[in-house]
């Protein structure tokens, strides 16, 4: 696992991946914010408190609150797809989303790997098991959202 790679390998993997999961989520904000005016779905979804809370931190606060969002559990994707719908200009969105990126990399390589050995403890098995719940987890919570959203 990422336990072999050298560190700065490690942190350069996982930050790639925060600037672009932030990234990508910022654009999908940036859609919707379009796709809001046409359809009522939409307009449903953005209109979820999570989401207005989020746009109200980033009217706010704006590039620090996308920066800092990194260092959150469960606020992230709330944050960064505000920014989108907000339409951050991208002067100061990406700065605050490297430097973002670059904060959760320096948590995941220093706390994190080292938590996740420690609960792992070399049994391949667990984090499979893991893997499956969290995945089970996710279909449900989206099933009922999705019902929820229709109904």
């Amino acid at each position: 696992m990422l336990d072999d790679w050298p560190v700065a390998a490690t942190f350069a993997f996982l930050w790639a991946v925060a600037t672009l999961r932030g990234g990508a989520t910022y654009a999908l904000g940036r859609g919707a914010r379009g796709a809001s005016a046409r359809t009522d779905r939409a307009s449903r979804l953005l209109a979820r408190p999570e989401v207005a809370r989020a746009e109200r931190v980033v009217g706010r606060f704006g590039a620090p609150a996308v920066t800092l969002c990194f260092l959150t559990v469960g606020v992230q994707t709330a944050v960064n797809a505000a920014a989108g719908v907000l339409r951050m200009p991208l002067a100061r969105y990406v700065p605050a989303l490297v430097l973002g990126a670059a904060l959760w990399a320096t948590v995941y390589v220093t706390v994190g790997l080292a938590v996740l050995s420690a609960v792992w403890g070399g049994h391949p098995w667990l984090l499979l098991v893991a893997l499956a719940v969290v995945v089970l987890v996710v279909r449900v919570v989206r099933r009922r959202w999705h019902r929820d959203l229709a109904g």
